[in-house]
């Protein structure tokens, strides 16, 4: 297996996406994983030189890095040497099974669309983000922030992306899919929501449960949780804040107990919510999974350190071992034969 690596893009690349790659090598070591840095060789030979040959880590030249604040559709056609565009057409060309990428998403998505295609039968490829607000009970958030205009085809499309991946990567033999609302009655929420809902009823193969409310994430109530991309979008990111918020607090409960020689943890550890900021921190899941395309890609987050990246990687092994995407192509093409019969 070969997992490609995006060594320029994010807030803290090269040196956080390098020190990450090491980490996933040295967890990897020996099971037969080549990890591909993608980005500018002269700097990575610098940074990670010594490690190639030890870590099964190579190198793969790409001079151009498309920054954040760049229009996604032009950067890649005037950057065709980008860190983005190279890693994605390893996939395209079987030179790589998966790209991790903390760079531009919407140059992600746009790279993911164009180079790679999405798979026939799916509209509307969706971020499938794990959330794991529950101790040892993750869920599936999806689209993360991919379509922020919806019709309710795509989100039933969404729910189907969920189902398969839920299954295979999470390992949940019959995942509870829900849809996001404002109520649990099937006449709540918007147009978008009530349409979804009556079609996502209809819906062979799935365990639909109905609807969901946003304080039912950390109730568990769900395993897969539907809803358009831009409302998921709103609230992985309103879990990063909340988390980011805690840990500050956290840490400063652990200064005044050192401080007052205190014995026992942290006030917050103490009332058993440490699992829940661990849940919210995006570090420890890595990435969201782009669902519907030809490929695997992994997207991290703009702000991923070292310990994100690792667990990025991770979760591209473990996408491209259950052949996540085959599986799609697989029962949307069983779908179509079952309509037409």
């Amino acid at each position: 297996m070969r997992i490609a690596v995006d060594a320029s893009g994010g807030d803290f690349a090269p040196y956080e996406i390098v020190k990450g790659v090491i980490k996933a090598a040295q967890e990897l070591k020996d099971k037969g994983i080549e990890i591909i840095l993608v980005g500018k060789r002269p700097v990575l030979h610098v940074q990670a030189g010594r490690h190639l040959k030890k870590l099964n880590i190579s190198i793969a030249h790409a001079p151009q890095t498309i920054e954040f604040n760049e229009h996604p559709v032009e950067a890649l056609r005037n950057k065709p040497k980008s860190s983005i565009a190279v890693g994605t057409m390893m996939v395209k060309e079987g030179k790589a099974d998966a790209f991790v990428s903390a760079g531009s998403t919407g140059a992600m998505l746009c790279a993911a669309y164009l180079l790679l295609g999405k798979i026939e039968g799916i509209e509307r490829p969706a971020l499938a983000s794990i959330i794991k607000l529950v101790p040892h009970a993750p869920a599936l958030l999806l689209d993360a922030g991919a379509n922020s205009d919806c019709r309710p085809q795509h989100l039933v499309e969404f729910a189907r992306l969920g189902n398969i991946y839920a299954k295979n990567v999470i390992g949940i033999e019959t995942p509870r899919i829900a849809l996001m609302s404002v109520g649990e009655e099937e006449t709540k929420g918007n147009k978008l929501v009530i349409e979804t809902h009556q079609l996502l009823k209809t819906t062979p193969g799935l365990k639909f449960i109905g609807n969901v409310e946003g304080h039912d994430l950390v109730r568990h109530r769900a395993d897969v949780i539907v809803t358009d991309g831009f409302t998921g979008n709103v609230l992985i990111k309103a879990f990063e804040g909340l988390g980011d918020s805690i840990i500050k607090i956290r840490q400063v409960s652990q200064a005044v107990n050192s401080a007052s020689h205190l014995r026992g943890r942290a006030l917050l550890a103490d009332v058993g919510i440490g699992h829940m900021v661990k849940g919210m921190d995006f570090r420890e899941v890595g990435g969201a999974c782009l669902l519907g395309v030809k490929g695997t890609i992994i997207v991290s987050h703009g702000r991923s350190r070292a310990k994100a990246i690792k667990n990025a990687i991770l979760m591209a092994k473990r996408t491209v071992e259950q052949r996540i995407p085959q599986l799609i192509a697989e029962e949307v093409k069983d779908n179509v034969s079952a309509v037409t019969v």
